[in-house]
This record gives structure tokens, C-alpha cells and sequence, in this order.
């Protein structure tokens, strides 16, 4: 056990959080990610049971955003056509204000554009979130 470590963040993850350099990127993905085809060249880490959000919440917790690129964290957008309105990111915005960060600075990306970027993180979390559109990508920065 460790004193002020969010209690969701399992060994692997907080070691891989560790393993991130600046720039490094990693992926909180909902149950329906194909996480292990596009971590094929990611370290994919398991997280079923716990949603997005308090994952996020607990990332957050541990690693500052790159305050060097214009959007340090990305969404991927609805796809036309489809009436989905993913409520769940009003809630990422309010974690990402709560943790210091700036929740305008969120890049919107198409669904397969999404995909190639998520296939160059450094990780994934596959988690068991069962709100669709609902992962989110994140940019490490630099730890002051």
C-alpha cells in the first residue's frame, strides 16, 4: 500500500504512468475499444469493473497534461449520422478543470482517426465503461 495513490490505480497502471515520458500518450478506452487489436503495440491494461471517469479522475491525480501542445487531450467525435450524445463528456471536462487542467483544450477526432492515434500510445486501459464514445486520449507533460 501506498499513502495518496487513488486506490483504483492498480500496480501496473501506476508503474506504466512511471515508464511515460513527456509527450508519451495513453488511452482510457470503454468497453466496446478494441483495445487489445490496436494495443498490439501498446502496454494494454485491464480495468474492467471500473468506468472512465474514475479512471481519469485518478490519471489525473498522477500525471500533468503537455502544456506544450494546444490539445493535450483528444475525444473521439460522433460519427455523422448516428443521434448518440455522449453526456459522459461533461464529466471529463469537470475532472479535467478539477485537476488543473484547461477542459477547452480537448481535440475532437474522427472515429478511425481516433484509431491510428490510439495505435502509437504508449498505453491503453481497457475499461468496463459502458457509456459509448466515451474514451479519451491523454498527452503526458512534463512533471515540474
Amino acid at each position: 500500500m501506498l499513502k495518496g495513490v487513488p486506490a483504483i490505480l492498480s500496480p501496473q497502471l501506476l508503474k506504466v504512468l512511471c515508464e511515460m515520458g513527456h509527450g508519451d500518450e495513453i488511452v482510457i478506452a470503454d468497453g466496446n475499444f478494441p483495445a487489445e487489436s490496436m494495443g498490439k503495440d501498446a502496454v494494454v491494461i485491464r480495468a474492467d469493473g471500473h468506468g472512465v471517469p474514475e479512471i481519469l479522475d485518478a490519471v489525473l491525480k498522477m500525471i500533468p497534461l503537455d502544456q506544450y501542445v494546444e490539445t493535450p487531450a483528444a475525444l473521439m467525435e460522433v460519427v455523422p449520422g448516428d443521434d448518440c450524445v455522449p453526456v459522459i463528456w461533461e464529466q471529463y471536462r469537470a475532472l479535467l478543470e478539477e485537476n488543473g487542467e484547461d477542459p477547452a483544450r480537448i481535440e475532437m477526432m474522427e472515429r478511425f482517426a481516433f484509431y491510428e492515434r490510439a495505435k502509437k500510445a504508449y498505453a491503453i486501459v481497457a475499461t468496463g465503461e459502458s457509456a459509448i464514445y466515451a474514451n479519451i486520449l491523454l498527452k503526458k507533460g512534463v512533471v515540474k
